[in-house]
């Protein structure tokens, strides 16, 4: 496989002031109860604890195994169940919440459920390919196919594993407007002169999701596509340099920006670790066929390592599927409250809106 490099300057959110200066405890702390001001200190804390267990503790060879891959999407999606309990704990009713914030939520959401539907994509590609290369080991196991034949089985995972998946390909654009649609919400949001507590509360950790998302989701992204160009680098603005993930979050970055960039220098198979510990079996295999020389030794161990690999992929595909559905459901219960306010307003009884859980990783 062909890996990309490009290297980009650091992404900032708001490149035209900050709109979350009021938000930070230099400015506006006064008008968050002790309470309130209790909520955020717990959420935030939890994050900063849930971002720096993503970084290893050694080196870097941790990074772009799949078991690493795992953590990640488990810790996202942890955050987002999280999130979700913060804003059952803040009560805010749907004046606060506003319309405007509930629908262009839900237009977010929706673009994360895209990756996530690019990943799981990608993911089901991946264990195709494991699916191939079982097949090929089965026929030499049993010895029931032909030298080339089984040359054949091998040189199509190959080619499998080479091959581009078009909703891989289109990530990058789906970012890119994640990040234009994050942008929008917050100016709009927080463009407004007076902002109650629990609202300074929510959009504030609403922030730290959304940074931790975006930048695991461009990990995801970058070593899908095998290209640099996916992976984003996230700096903080100093009126937010205090909040206690910040630090936690820089470290994850330059921890894993450069790893992830070594590794496409590198001009590896693939990024994913894993995966590229089981190509020189394959390679090894391939030979011996050619040469008559094929042990039954040699394919047990090649066996192993790929059903060891296709367990670990089902893993991230599961936890990708937890996250989906988290953000499935917080949609819903926003989209819920704003469908119950209008049946208040309007003193009838609506039809229900039909929820797509059910169509999610089922």
């Amino acid at each position: 496989m062909s890996h990309r490099i490009n290297d980009h300057p650091p992404r900032v959110f708001f490149r035209c002031g900050n709109p979350f200066k009021n938000l930070f405890p230099k400015n506006n702390n006064a008008s968050i109860s002790k309470n309130l001001q209790s909520l955020l200190n717990h959420f935030e804390t939890n994050l900063s604890v849930s971002i720096r267990e993503l970084i290893p503790k050694d080196d870097g060879n941790a990074i772009l195994t799949v078991s690493w891959m795992k953590e990640a999407m488990a810790s996202l999606c942890e955050t987002h169940r999280s999130i979700r309990t913060l804003v059952t704990e803040l009560d805010l009713p749907v004046s606060d919440l506003e319309e405007n914030f509930i629908y262009i939520y839900s237009g977010i959401s929706l673009k994360l459920l895209d990756l996530c539907n690019s990943f799981t994509s990608e993911l089901d590609r991946l264990n195709h390919g494991n699916l191939l290369l079982k097949f090929a080991l089965s026929k030499l196991e049993t010895k029931s196919c032909s030298e080339e034949t089984s040359l054949l089985h091998l040189e199509s995972w190959r080619q499998h594993m080479a091959s581009k998946n078009p909703r891989i390909e289109n990530c990058g654009k789906i970012m890119t407007s994640l990040v234009e649609s994050l942008k929008q919400h917050h100016h709009h949001s927080l463009s407004k002169k007076k902002l109650s507590g629990k609202v300074k509360v929510l959009l504030r950790a609403l922030y730290g999701v959304e940074l931790k998302t975006l930048y695991i989701t461009s990990v995801f992204a970058a070593v899908f596509s095998g290209s640099s160009k996916n992976l984003l680098y996230l700096t903080i603005p100093k009126e937010m340099e205090e909040v206690p993930w910040a630090q936690a979050f820089m470290e994850l970055q330059n921890m894993v920006n450069p790893e992830i960039k070594n590794v496409f220098l590198s001009g590896g198979f693939t990024v994913i670790k894993d995966l590229e510990a089981v190509e020189p079996g394959v390679k090894k295999l391939h030979t011996a066929v050619q040469e008559g020389s094929v042990t039954n030794v040699l394919v047990e161990v090649l066996k192993k390592s790929v059903m060891e690999l296709s367990e670990r992929f089902d893993l991230v595909s599961m936890e990708t599927c937890c996250l989906m559905k988290t953000v499935i459901s917080a949609r819903d219960a926003l989209v819920g409250r704003l469908w119950t306010k209008y049946e208040e307003e309007l003193g009838v009884t609506l039809p229900m809106i039909i929820s797509v859980k059910r169509l999610v990783c089922e």
